[in-house]
């Protein structure tokens, strides 16, 4: 197939190379723009754009899209077969959902109808699902709402963090993708309506979400901790200073007031919800180096009794 190839972070980088192993025509790749990142706002090159530059297909980075006159008569200048769109970070404008005739295909990270929206593997982790996968379908106007195509199941383990599964996912995706292009050309693959009734939301992570709630059990806390890395991670407050809490583990249940902090030998617990306790393993106060609880226990003279949260 003449495809033209919209995606953006690493997750979209083993789909792009799939996709030119299986021989397809990948005319042109659609990626954002450079952007600055860290401290010095250094321009970085998405993970995408380096890739196609290695395979030696040509790039372009639109700022915007959706009335962008020279890049429309650019696609429809090379008429593509299809429209691939993995993680791209764009709304697709709906003269480019009707130019290829095979249409906008999407690979998003979950079980459709479920998890619908910009984050679907980290809100998966957070809620404590033991299995998630992949999705391609075709794309139209509405959230993810549109038909799908093929699906793969992938479980989740006990120990994973979202950035362990967003791994297994792209090249799970990237198989799928493959698939899924092999099955349209041959008409095995056909579109199937989701059940908007069984829907549910994966909203864009704010740096709140982040924030520990510990009248929550701890096996709630500690899987938002896993979904939510890297980014916005886990923390709360301690002696009105932000305290990270760089790894966690759920420990054993214990009476006594949310929020108190429990010293046993090196260990820093939190009591939470329900008659449960956490462990901080790892901790890093605002400003200072991530350190082991042993190490933050002797150096801040923690005791039994304090409060976290404020």
């Amino acid at each position: 197939m003449k495809i033209v190839f919209c995606g953006t972070p690493e997750f979209a980088v083993p789909t792009l190379r799939a996709v030119v192993a299986a021989g397809h025509d990948v005319r042109l790749v659609v990626t954002q723009p450079d952007r600055g990142v860290g401290r010095g706002l250094v321009m970085q090159a998405p993970p995408v754009k380096v890739a196609a530059q290695g395979l030696g297909i040509s790039v372009v980075q639109p700022e915007k899209i959706k009335n962008n006159l020279e890049f429309r008569a650019q696609l429809e200048e090379i008429r593509p077969d299809v429209i691939l769109v993995v993680a791209y970070g764009r709304i697709v404008p709906d003269w480019m959902l009707a130019l290829p005739p095979f249409g906008n295909i999407n690979l998003h990270g979950s079980l459709l109808p479920k998890y619908r929206g910009a984050a679907p593997i980290q809100w998966a982790v957070a809620n404590g699902e033991t299995h998630t996968g992949v999705t391609s379908m075709l794309l139209e106007a509405g959230l993810d709402t549109g038909p799908m195509l093929l699906a793969q199941v992938v479980p989740i383990a006990e120990e994973e963090t979202s950035e362990d599964v967003f791994e297994g996912l792209a090249a799970v995706g990237a198989e799928l993708i493959v698939k899924t292009l092999q099955g349209l050309e041959d008409g095995s693959v056909q579109p199937i309506a989701q059940n908007h009734a069984l829907a549910t939301l994966a909203p864009i992570l704010k740096r709140e979400d982040g924030l520990v709630d510990f009248s929550r059990p701890a096996k709630v806390i500690y899987d938002r901790w896993r979904g939510f890395q890297p980014w916005p991670g886990a923390y709360t407050f301690l002696r009105g200073k932000k305290l990270i809490l760089s790894r966690l583990r759920v420990a054993d249940g214990m009476d006594g007031q949310v929020g108190n902090v429990v010293v046993e030998g090196g260990r820093l617990l939190v009591i939470c919800g329900e008659r449960t306790s956490i462990e901080l393993v790892e901790v890093q106060m605002e400003g200072k180096k991530r350190m082991a609880a042993s190490e933050f226990l002797r150096g801040y003279q923690i005791k039994t009794g304090e409060q976290v949260g404020q």
